[in-house]
């Protein structure tokens, strides 16, 4: 079997879930790639720099170091790997403590101990290389690349489907999941395998972060997609329903429900 490129999985992975958006590949770097722009560039939020990245055409590749995390969300820099969380984390994601930002809180998780162990369940975090670069799979067309995983944005129906391509062929049918972290964790950590106790090679759905709902369209989800899934998603396309039956897949004539 003929392997295919990343940029043919970017593009099979649009074709698919008929994606307005661009499918991002993620790798790792021992030096900054050239014509990389810097995502601290764009936005402090990692995940706002992804999901920009995606949908407009001003950039193709961004990227974030270890030798360049000043002006970056420090959970963002933990999540990627670079740091380490702080230990006043716990009272930020429950209920808040007056010892961090004058109490400020997110009451994402019901207590600061069971945010503790929420944090430490994740298992060490390891940075794809000096540099984690997220670029546009339909502009790259270098094959040395060691891709990690790809990114894709959709409305429900399309990010339905992709998930029901993954089901296709393998055996297992659970490994699609919905993981706690921020919107960041669920677009690349997880689905890179980068969390030592995240299951690895598998399908990320997200965001869970509600923080990022004031900049993610209420109407989207974001998939995260191993590369060997990814891989088999691209060469089943053509077999599967997406393509034998596309009227099911993605119907000309709906029934409409009255709310």
């Amino acid at each position: 079997m003929v392997d295919l490129t990343i940029k043919e999985i970017g593009i099979k992975l649009t074709q698919a879930g008929m994606l307005k958006t661009s499918v991002l590949c993620v790798y790792g770097s021992d030096t900054i790639p050239v014509n990389a722009t810097p995502m601290r560039k764009i936005n402090r939020c990692l995940a706002n720099v992804i999901f920009t990245l995606s949908t407009q055409k001003i950039i193709n590749k961004v990227y974030i170091g270890e030798d360049d995390l000043k002006g970056y969300c420090p959970g963002g820099q933990a999540w990627f790997g670079y740091k380490t969380f702080i230990p006043m984390l716990k009272y930020f994601l429950s209920t808040g403590s007056e010892d961090f930002r004058g109490g400020a809180a997110e009451f994402l998780i019901a207590n600061p101990d069971l945010a503790e162990k929420q944090l430490r369940s994740i298992g060490k975090i390891s940075p794809l290389g000096r540099y984690t670069v997220i670029q546009k799979c339909d502009e790259l067309d270098d094959q040395n690349l060691e891709a990690k995983a790809f990114i894709c944005f959709g409305v429900s129906e399309q990010i339905r489907n992709l998930c029901s391509l993954a089901h296709f062929r393998p055996e297992n049918a659970v490994n699609i999941q919905n993981l706690w972290g921020a919107s960041c964790a669920s677009f690349v950590t997880y689905p890179a395998g980068m969390a030592e106790n995240s299951p690895k090679n598998s399908i990320i759905i997200g965001p869970s972060d509600p923080t990022g709902n004031y900049w993610f369209p209420r109407n989207y989800l974001s998939i995260g997609i191993a590369f060997e899934i990814a891989t088999r998603m691209a060469r089943d396309l053509d077999q599967s329903f997406i393509t034998k039956r596309s009227e099911v897949a993605y119907p000309v004539n709906r029934t409409s429900f009255k709310s």
